[in-house]
């Protein structure tokens, strides 16, 4: 049950950030290459985010959703550690237009978070 209820959690923020992704897309893309993201990334995240989000809520019992997402939440948090470590706080884009702080510890430690539901949605 509690592996149903982080899918289930995690899922929902998935489908949350790739929505708003594209609901502000002018300013997730402007957000983006603040960022640093590449060029090729920032069309084709929205979409992913929607994706796992999408099988993440369906859960069919198989361990490749979560590990999935798991990897992709690894590399964001990976990302948005090396733009603090370099100094650079760009505007979190994470959710889009919802999201306009600057990046902070704080994306790092909801990052984890997220990791955590995700390691839970293994089970």
């Amino acid at each position: 049950m509690l592996a149903t209820l982080a899918g289930l959690i995690l899922g929902a923020v998935f489908l949350a950030s790739g929505a708003s992704k594209l609901v502000g897309q002018e300013q997730w893309r402007r957000s983006a290459a603040a960022f640093g993201a590449p060029r090729l990334v920032v069309p084709v995240l929205p979409w992913v985010e929607l994706m796992l989000g999408a099988l993440l809520l369906v859960r069919d019992g198989s361990p490749l959703i979560p590990l999935l997402a798991l990897g992709v939440l690894g590399v964001f948090t990976i990302v948005i550690a090396r733009q603090l470590a370099d100094g650079k706080h760009p505007e979190c884009a994470c959710f889009g237009a919802w999201s306009t702080a600057p990046l902070s510890r704080w994306h790092i430690v909801r990052n984890v978070g997220l990791m955590a539901l995700a390691v839970l949605a293994l089970s």
